[in-house]
């Protein structure tokens, strides 16, 4: 009976949508009617759907993934200058909710702080990268004044101009703010700050929702000027964030508030009396969208990931948890989207988000975005600076960023375990003006294991005579013997050591997310390839070779390059095939991969480079690079002839090109005839 009904309910409530979606309101006007239906009828909302369950042989199959290792990608700390004049202020929320309190104490447990959130979580479906867990500023606790020194000279080198302190009052009652006065106190921090008043009930429950109020507000005229009052302190600071020289003051969420227009003429004319002159007023556009103006405040605030809805990725997970109940979306599409919006006739100050994931705080009912990337969260950012702001005056180009600090949201800058200073670096990059300029000469990766091939290979792009950048790796035992084959050959490289993991792929993706960082464009990837299991093995090298590399033919690949910005791949002649008639061992896990990198084509309807060795545009393996995938999902080496992640990505990459916007053709004359003679169809 219940079941009917909660179905009755769900139709009633898709229905209503539709209409609503239908009505000709304004945006402030539907985020209001919205939030009002879903405090009363939250209940009427149909659930997420579930993600697929496996059989019971999964768990076995799945590796053990550690939360603390560091992926492809992964950034360290690097000192770099910004430039001369920053194009916007870059201001990031904060949270102060590291430290233990008296009250967190009482509602949550003796020595309750948000890193308790943050160890507690776990991957609900493969690919979820739960916990996160923080690298150079540790597990801190907001006590100690060094920290907030730290995080502030870190931040201000990344480009960060500001931060933005949530602020918690509650009718003449603070909480988490002695770090806030511990930071005004302390006068050799430089950096900018201003308050956001995070003016809802504090609640038993994480999402916003208003039941099992531990504390609650009571909003009043009186509490207006109390409120002024108290934060005087932060608005007269030297440091305060000025807006045409008027300090800022946000407030989450002024529908909250019983006359948010009476509110903002108290507060201003108090501070006008109190030797503060005018204030900047805005608030946050995280469940409402009113004109500022209409409630007399001075601007607003984007706040991603809310007041978007990207398209829902849940049911396409393969569950580790079964009982998974959260909602999973596509980041990419948020960050397309908002990044596109047109600015509103009101003044709007931009906001960015770098990933997010509360499941630390709703365990198994998180809300997931998936596919956050630091270089996808640089694009945003730089799009939002130099096109979405061109427009607007210079001491108006002020970007918000959704968090600093989140850990048990999953939006965080902070450097972490898994990618470092991943989004650190990309916020850096992103103040710098756009560039389309790539080299005109490519890079050759060649992987050595087999070192009696390498000099062959070596001697072929030689006699190509064609301009490059050579990266080799190998492996650290090797490193001897491949430099004195390098020094040999009469060229000059790179040699990189990485383990022997991963075949030629593992280190090939290090590498090639290296390049792209660089600004690299073309690549030619070659491996000493010599397929032990089969007696033509040096034959399908040397054919390889021939069409990649022979006759001029890596100057008519360059040249193609050039002359195709849409050209993803060239394969060798007659090596390129469908997924579908070599899949191999592979099946299954094509599927897998085909969700955890978030491509929309089906992998087995593919084509792909058979041997491995190809030339490649790098922006082409972004969806591939842009998933940071760990070291440990690669198979140990058992020798294996198939059915590995490494087997499977050379398969993969070219529905990657693909799916990243860019085409796929062959290079040199391939022999007439329908059977490949280096593997069989099945």
């Amino acid at each position: 009976m219940t079941t009917l009904k909660g179905r009755l309910r769900a139709a009633v409530y898709l229905a209503l949508r539709t209409g609503f979606r239908a009505l000709p309101l304004s945006d402030g006007q539907r985020d209001r009617l919205r939030a009002r239906f879903l405090d009363r009828h939250g209940d009427w909302v149909p659930p997420p759907p579930r993600g697929r369950v496996g059989s019971t042989g999964d768990s076995a199959r799945r590796p053990l993934v550690r939360a603390d290792e560091p992926a492809i990608g992964h950034v360290p700390y690097r000192a770099e200058p910004l430039p001369a004049t920053l194009p916007a202020t870059l201001v990031a929320f904060y949270l102060p909710q590291f430290h233990p309190i008296e009250q967190n104490d009482a509602w949550w447990g003796k020595g309750f702080t948000e890193w308790r959130n943050v160890t507690r979580a776990l991957p609900q479906f493969e690919g979820h990268l739960q916990p996160r867990l923080p690298a150079d500023l540790g597990f801190y606790d907001l006590r100690n004044p060094q920290i907030m020194r730290e995080q502030a000279t870190l931040a201000q080198e990344y480009g960060i101009g500001a931060f933005c302190f949530y602020y918690y009052w509650f009718s003449g009652t603070t909480l988490l703010e002695s770090p806030l006065r511990q930071w005004l106190a302390d006068d050799s921090i430089e950096m900018p700050f201003c308050l956001c008043w995070a003016n809802e009930n504090w609640a038993r429950r994480w999402d916003g929702r208003s039941e099992d109020i531990l504390i609650g507000q009571q909003h009043s005229a009186e509490d207006d000027l109390a409120f002024i009052a108290h934060v005087a302190d932060y608005l007269r600071d030297r440091r305060a964030l000025k807006v045409d020289g008027k300090p800022m003051l946000l407030v989450y969420r002024p529908h909250l508030l019983p006359d948010a227009r009476g509110t903002a003429q108290r507060w201003r004319q108090w501070c006008r009396d109190n030797e503060i002159g005018e204030i900047h007023l805005a608030y946050v556009q995280g469940f409402e969208r009113p004109d500022p103006r209409e409630i007399d405040f001075d601007a607003a605030v984007e706040f991603p990931p809310n007041m978007s809805n990207p398209r829902s990725l849940t049911a396409d997970q393969y569950l580790i948890n079964p009982e998974f109940q959260g909602d999973v979306r596509d980041w990419r599409e948020l960050a397309g989207e908002i990044g596109a919006r047109a600015l509103p006739d009101y003044p709007l100050y931009p906001g960015v988000n770098p990933g997010w994931d509360n499941e630390a705080r709703r365990s198994g009912r998180g809300r997931v975005y998936l596919h956050a990337s630091p270089r996808g969260y640089r694009d945003w950012l730089s799009k939002t600076i130099h096109e979405r702001l061109a427009p607007v005056a210079p001491a108006q180009k002020l970007v918000f960023i959704n968090a600093w600090n989140e850990w048990a949201e999953g939006a965080v800058l902070e450097p972490d375990l898994r990618l470092g200073h991943g989004y650190l670096e990309a916020t850096r990059q992103a103040l710098q003006v756009p560039t389309t300029a790539k080299p005109a000469r490519p890079c050759v990766v060649i992987h050595a294991w087999y070192l009696e091939e390498l000099a062959e290979l070596l001697s072929h792009l030689r006699q190509s005579a064609l301009e490059h950048r050579l990266i080799i790796t190998t492996a650290a035992e090797h490193h001897e013997r491949v430099e004195a084959l390098l020094h040999a050959s009469g060229l000059t490289g790179e040699i990189l050591t990485f383990a022997n993991h991963g075949r030629d792929i593992l280190p090939f993706l290090h590498v090639a997310n290296l390049l792209l960082e660089q600004g690299e464009d073309v690549v030619l990837k070659l491996h000493t390839k010599r397929s032990t299991h089969m007696q033509q093995g040096a034959q399908w090298r040397q054919e390889l070779l021939q069409h990649l590399l022979d006759d001029g033919r890596g100057a008519q690949a360059v040249e193609r390059f050039a002359q195709d910005a849409t050209l993803g791949l060239l394969a060798p002649a007659g090596h390129l095939l469908a997924v579908r008639d070599y899949v191999g061992a592979n099946a299954q896990a094509l599927q897998r991969l085909q969700v955890r990198l978030g491509l929309h084509a089906d992998l087995l309807d593919a084509r792909f480079s058979a041997g491995s060795m190809f030339w490649v545009r790098l922006a082409a393996l972004r969806p591939l690079l842009d998933a940071h995938l760990p070291p440990s999902a690669f198979e140990p080496e058992e020798g294996q002839i198939d059915g590995t992640l490494a087997h499977v990505l050379e398969r993969a990459l070219g529905a990657v090109c693909e799916d990243a916007g860019y085409t796929l053709a062959t290079l040199g004359a391939a022999e007439t005839g329908s059977t490949y003679a280096y593997a069989k169809r099945g």
